[in-house]
């Protein structure tokens, strides 16, 4: 999540959901936790037995409302004021935690002088550009930390990556900072203290806007902020547990953010009981986040490389590694992924294969592709555990967008409408469209189910549980591992053999360079999915696998496929002897035949 990288330096649940028995108060927003989340909502009940206020902030009254101490009704989408009237309430009335914000937040540090409120720029932040509507945001900067003459280079990267409209992102640590140390007030006295422009900022949010604009009663509103700061401090501390009901709104960052400003300025950060609790749903959305499946990020939430900025991995580290926290050991992360992606061929000299990364030229989200696609500039498509057809904003555009295709590849349980609806959709019923007309080439290929086939869910709070394989697929159902793993196969295969043919091979060494070597069993050559786990964890030169992490090194003597979110592997009755799963490659059996369809 964007609004907890950006607050805390990573992007999910800062806390476990066992930990919520240790708070005094709990604010559950966005959630139906009752209901969405009943195994983790027992820590919230415990919480509630020893004590605990209990506070649902949601439009509607569900069974998480009936369980609360108090129902807080809001119109739907308002949660900015509602939260901004709670800092306001923790400022006006002095009840932050004074010796914690201080020791802990950025609260004394000062902003530049040319930096510009919503207050004096008529609703918009300094640094506005009303053409390209995006904001330049070196006037956000803190005040001391300037652009030198050695940053020359890297503002005009910048410039021209910004010229072509591709925006600015960073990975879960954020920007790095420029060369200076930030100027600090620890009086707090100086009017563009971080704590006096926060003050400033949510002036607005008083209890009669947040009535007007929430429907929140002055006397509910006053019995939350009551309770919260009443059980936050040194003795006590409070937790907020949001999910989706947040998390896919259009401003959803601007809530958590918000959030995560309250939890500072209380204390609750990194204490039992406190923190922010970011709920997922499905068993393992949160282990296809880090790994990732989102576009912008690599493994372990680092950034990807943009086509105009990284020219080298000199440049990549300079612009991206912040100076403190954990993510200050982007270089370790970076180089130990670039290893598990490349092996041997991953060497110092040749900045450990960074420039076969794939680079970001623009917005290649979910919605531009879709227009790429309606356009006749995305000629195929996957289709792996999302049915856009029906599923996605605009589905209309979705489904214009899968008839205008070459080729379309679909993996599911069933014949979903992404599958189908170039003969019964909504359009070929109205007559808008034609079968005989639509040129896209469908594959359907059946999938497992998490029954049948092994590997790991990764919760709430990245917790890892390894599931066992219960029963073999039917009939040409394969698990995603499988299908994935075969397709790499079978592309360097094809990349293999016409490398006498093309005229600069080395565009095909990216994938022939890959570790793609992964041990496999069975009738049908299943990749082994310990395998795979045990190079998300990582290891170390002497083949045994890291504690976490820290042990990361950024020397090529570490290697793990999940940058900086290594984890232990799981320990199972049924694990093979210690020696047969040391990690050398020659040991690994490659698949002979072919994918076993």
């Amino acid at each position: 999540m964007p609004g907890l990288g950006t607050s805390f330096g990573r992007g999910g649940a800062t806390t476990f959901q066992q930990d919520l028995q240790n708070s005094d108060c709990i604010v559950i927003q966005g959630s139906n936790m009752a209901e969405a989340h009943p195994v983790g909502f027992q820590w919230v009940v415990e919480a509630k037995a020893r004590g605990a206020t209990v506070i649902h902030a949601d439009p509607r009254y569900t069974r998480t409302s009936a369980l609360a101490d108090i129902h807080v009704p809001m119109r739907a989408g308002s949660d900015i004021a509602f939260l901004g009237g709670l800092v306001n309430h923790v400022l006006t009335n002095d009840l932050w935690f004074r010796d914690y914000v201080l020791a802990y937040t950025n609260a004394t540090f000062l902003v530049r002088e040319d930096f510009g409120d919503t207050e004096d720029l008529d609703g918009l932040f300094s640094g506005f550009d009303p053409d390209k509507r995006t904001y330049q945001t070196e006037t956000w900067q803190y005040a001391g930390l300037d652009v030198g003459a050695d940053e020359r280079g890297e503002e005009e990267q910048k410039t021209k990556y910004e010229q072509k409209g591709t925006g600015h992102q960073f990975g879960s640590g954020g920007a790095a900072l420029d060369p200076g140390e930030p100027i600090r007030d620890m009086t707090l006295q100086h009017p563009r203290c971080i704590l006096n422009v926060l003050g400033r900022h949510f002036a607005r949010y008083t209890p009669e806007m947040v009535e007007q604009v929430c429907g929140i009663p002055p006397d509910i509103f006053a019995k939350v902020a009551d309770a919260l700061t009443r059980n936050s401090g040194r003795d006590r501390t409070s937790a907020f547990v949001y999910s989706v009901g947040w998390t896919q709104h259009s401003v959803g960052v601007q809530y958590i953010r918000t959030a995560a400003i309250l939890q500072l300025l209380l204390g609750n950060m990194g204490r039992p009981g406190g923190g922010i609790m970011a709920l997922r749903g499905h068993a393992s959305i949160q282990g296809s986040t880090d790994i990732p499946t989102l576009y912008n990020l690599l493994p372990g939430y680092l950034p990807m490389p943009h086509a105009m900025q990284h020219d080298t991995l000199q440049d990549y580290l300079h612009l991206n590694t912040p100076r403190g926290g954990f993510f200050g050991s982007m270089p370790a992360y970076l180089v130990s992924l670039l290893k598990a992606y490349w092996g041997d061929n991953a060497l110092p000299s040749n900045d450990f294969c960074f420039d076969y990364l794939p680079r970001l030229t623009g917005d290649h989200s979910n919605y531009p592709t879709v227009m790429a696609q309606v356009e006749g500039k995305c000629k195929g498509y996957f289709v792996v555990g999302e049915n856009p057809a029906v599923g996605s904003s605009n589905a209309k555009m979705q489904r214009m967008g899968l008839s205008n295709l070459d080729w379309l590849v679909v993996r599911d349980f069933s014949l979903i409408e992404s599958a189908t609806w170039w003969k019964d959709g909504p359009e070929i019923e109205t007559g808008e469209c034609r079968t005989e007309d639509i040129a896209t080439e469908v594959f359907f290929l059946p999938a497992a189910a998490h029954t049948e086939k092994a590997g790991t869910f990764t919760n709430t709070q990245r917790l890892l549980q390894w599931r066992h394989q219960a029963v073999e697929p039917q009939g040409d159902q394969r698990s995603d591992l499988w299908f994935i793993w075969h397709l790499g196969r079978l592309i360097r295969e094809k990349l293999a053999a016409r490398q006498g043919d093309v005229a600069d091979a080395s565009i095909d060494r990216p994938v022939l360079d890959l570790t793609w070597d992964y041990p496999t069993h069975g009738e049908h050559d299943d990749p082994d999915p310990e395998a795979v786990l045990r190079e998300v964890n990582g290891w170390g030169s002497d083949g045994k696998a890291l504690a976490g992490y820290t042990d990361l090194k950024d020397d090529g003597t570490t290697t793990a496929a999940a940058g900086s979110t290594a984890v232990s592997s799981p320990t199972r009755s049924t694990r093979r002897p210690a020696a047969s799963r040391i990690p050398s490659r020659a040991g690994w059996r490659r698949s002979g035949g072919g994918p076993g369809r």
